[in-house]
C-alpha cells in the first residue's frame, strides 16, 4: 500500500505519455485509454479495502519537501471524505472512456490523452494536502476539460469552452488569493510560513473575525462557481450542452463536486467563524438553487439542458446540507454528491447514446420511442426515478439527510428545500413522458436499442444505485469518523463565539 496515492495520480498520466509517444491510431490508443483506465479503477479496490473507517484524520499519507525554501511540500493523504470522490473519479473516468467508443470519431488519441490527464488532475486534486499542489491539479483539471469542449463539442462549442474557461479561472484566480493570504497570515502568527493544508487548519483559532470573513467570501465565490450556485451557474448549462457525453458524465460526475468538496475542506475547517456567522446566506442561496434550478428545467425544450439545470437544483441540496453544519446535513450532502455522480452521470450517457441515434436532443422529436428501445427505457425509468429521489434508490438517503440536518438547523429553508423535491418529480417524469411514451414518431420506428457494450457501462451504475438506496451504510460508514471530527470542530466554535 505504499505510494498507492501517487500511484493514483500520476498511473492516468504515465498513461497518457505512453499513448503520445508509442501510438499512432485512434482505435488502438482508445483501448489503451481504456485498459488503463481500468487499472486505475482496480487500484482503488485496495485503497477502499485497506481505509480504516474508525480514523478520522489522514490515511497513506505521503511527505516529501519540494520547495523548501517557500514551505511546499509533496503531501497527500485521503480521508472519509475525499476517498468516495476519488472512487466516483475512477470508476466514472472509466465508464465514460468506455461510452466514447462510437461516439468520438475524430482526433481519438488526443481525446483518449485529455481524458486520463483530466482524471490525474481530478485525483489530485482530492489527494492533495499542500495548497500549491492542491492548486495545481486544480488547474490541471482546466486545460483538457476546455479541450474536449472545444474540440469534441456541439456547434456552439467554441463558446462554451470559453465561458467554462473563463468562469473557472476566475474561480481559480478567487481562490489563489485566499490560499496566499492564509499562507502569509498563518506564517505572521507561527513564524512558520508553510502551504500544508493541515497546520493551517490548525491555526484557526489565530485568524481574525475579519480576515476570516474576507477569507470565507473569497473562497466561496470561487467554489460557488465551481458547483454552480445561483447566481453564477450560467456556465454550465452552456458547458454541458456543447460538450460530448464523456465530457459531461465527467463534468457533472466529479467536476462539479470540486466546488463542494472546497467548502468541505477549507471553508469549514479553516474559517469556521465565517462559515456559522453566513450559514443563513449559504442556507438562502441553496434554496434559491434547488428552486431556481427546477423551474428553469421545466421549460427547457433540450433534454440535455434540462438534465444540467437539474444539476443546479440537485447541488443546491449539497450545500444545504453541507452548511446545516452538523452530522446528519453533512453525511447527506458528501452522499449526495456521490449521488448526484452516479445518477446524472448515467443520465447523460443515456441522452449521449440516444443522440447518437438520432442526431437530435429536442424533446418534441421524440415521442413513444419506448415501444422501440424497451431495454433503454427500461434504464431511463430507473434512473429518471433515482435522480427524483424514490425510497430505495441512493438519492433519496441522501436528500432525507440533507432535509433532516437542515430542518435541525434551518427549518424555514428546509421546508422550501422540500418543494424541490415535488419540482424535481414533475420536470423528469414529464420528461421521461414526452420522450418515451405518446404516440410513437414514424422517424423512430427502427431505432435500435442499447447494444451489449452500453449496457456493461450502464450496469455498475445501476447496482450503485440501488446499494445506496437499500444499504446505505456501506458508503456512509467511510465518512462518520471524519465528518464527526468536523461537526465537532464546528461545535467548539460555535460554542466559543456565544
Amino acid at each position: 500500500m505504499e505510494h498507492i496515492l501517487s500511484y493514483l495520480i500520476f498511473f492516468p498520466l504515465a498513461a497518457a505519455l505512453f499513448i503520445l509517444i508509442f501510438f499512432r491510431g485512434g482505435k488502438s490508443s482508445m483501448w489503451a485509454a481504456f485498459i488503463a483506465s481500468v487499472i486505475e479503477f482496480i487500484i482503488t479496490i485496495p485503497l477502499m479495502a485497506n481505509f480504516d473507517k474508525n480514523e478520522a484524520g489522514m490515511q497513506f499519507v505521503e511527505k516529501a519537501w519540494w520547495i523548501k525554501s517557500l514551505g511546499i511540500q509533496y503531501h497527500l493523504g485521503v480521508d472519509g471524505i475525499s476517498i468516495l470522490m476519488v472512487f466516483l473519479t475512477t470508476l466514472l473516468t472509466m465508464i465514460a472512456i468506455l461510452g466514447s467508443f462510437t461516439y468520438i470519431q475524430k482526433r481519438q488519441k488526443e481525446f483518449y490523452i485529455a481524458m486520463l490527464v483530466l482524471e490525474t488532475g481530478m485525483v489530485g486534486t482530492f489527494l492533495a494536502m499542500d495548497f500549491f499542489l492542491f492548486y495545481i491539479f486544480w488547474e490541471a483539471m482546466l486545460i483538457p476539460m476546455y479541450l474536449i469542449i472545444g474540440v469534441w463539442g456541439g456547434k456552439r462549442r467554441i463558446y462554451a469552452a470559453v465561458k467554462f474557461f473563463l468562469y473557472t479561472l476566475a474561480g481559480s484566480v478567487l481562490m489563489l488569493l485566499a490560499i496566499i493570504a492564509l499562507y502569509y497570515t498563518h506564517g505572521q502568527i507561527t513564524g512558520n510560513y508553510t502551504f500544508d493544508i493541515l497546520k493551517i487548519t490548525e491555526q484557526y483559532m489565530m485568524y481574525g473575525k475579519g480576515f476570516q470573513l474576507i477569507v470565507f467570501a473569497v473562497f466561496f465565490i470561487g467554489f460557488a462557481i465551481k458547483v454552480p450556485m445561483f447566481p453564477v451557474h450560467t456556465w454550465l448549462p452552456d458547458a454541458h450542452v456543447e460538450a460530448p457525453t464523456a465530457g459531461s458524465v465527467i463534468l457533472a460526475g466529479v467536476l462539479l463536486k470540486m466546488g463542494t468538496y472546497g467548502m468541505l475542506r477549507f471553508c469549514l475547517p479553516m474559517t469556521p467563524y465565517a462559515s456559522i456567522k453566513l450559514m443563513p446566506v449559504v442556507a438562502a442561496l441553496s434554496v434559491i438553487a434547488i428552486i431556481y434550478g427546477a423551474l428553469v428545467a421545466m421549460v427547457q425544450k433540450d433534454i440535455k439542458k434540462l438534465v444540467a439545470y437539474s444539476s443546479v437544483s440537485h447541488m443546491g441540496f449539497v450545500t444545504l446540507g453541507i452548511y446545516a453544519l452538523n452530522q446528519a446535513g453533512i453525511e447527506g450532502g458528501i452522499l449526495q454528491m456521490f449521488n448526484h455522480g452516479i445518477i446524472t452521470g448515467a443520465l447523460f450517457l443515456l441522452i449521449g447514446l440516444i443522440y447518437e441515434r438520432t442526431h437530435t436532443r429536442e424533446i418534441a422529436d421524440y415521442g413513444g420511442i419506448a415501444a422501440s428501445v424497451p431495454v433503454y427505457a427500461t434504464i431511463f425509468l430507473i434512473f429518471t426515478m433515482a435522480s427524483i429521489g424514490l425510497p430505495s434508490m441512493g438519492a433519496f438517503v441522501g436528500e432525507f439527510l440533507v432535509l433532516v440536518g437542515a430542518f435541525e438547523a434551518f427549518s424555514d429553508w428546509a421546508i422550501l428545500a422540500a418543494i424541490g423535491v415535488i419540482f424535481s418529480a414533475v420536470y423528469m417524469l414529464w420528461m421521461f413522458q414526452r420522450v418515451l411514451y405518446q404516440s410513437l414518431n414514424k422517424r423512430w420506428e427502427n431505432l435500435a436499442d442499447m447494444n451489449l457494450r452500453e449496457v456493461i457501462y450502464i450496469f455498475p451504475l445501476l447496482i450503485i444505485v440501488f446499494w445506496i438506496g437499500l444499504y446505505p451504510e456501506t458508503f456512509q460508514s467511510y465518512m462518520h469518523a471524519s465528518v464527526a471530527k468536523l461537526v465537532e470542530h464546528m461545535n467548539t466554535v460555535a460554542v466559543a463565539m456565544k
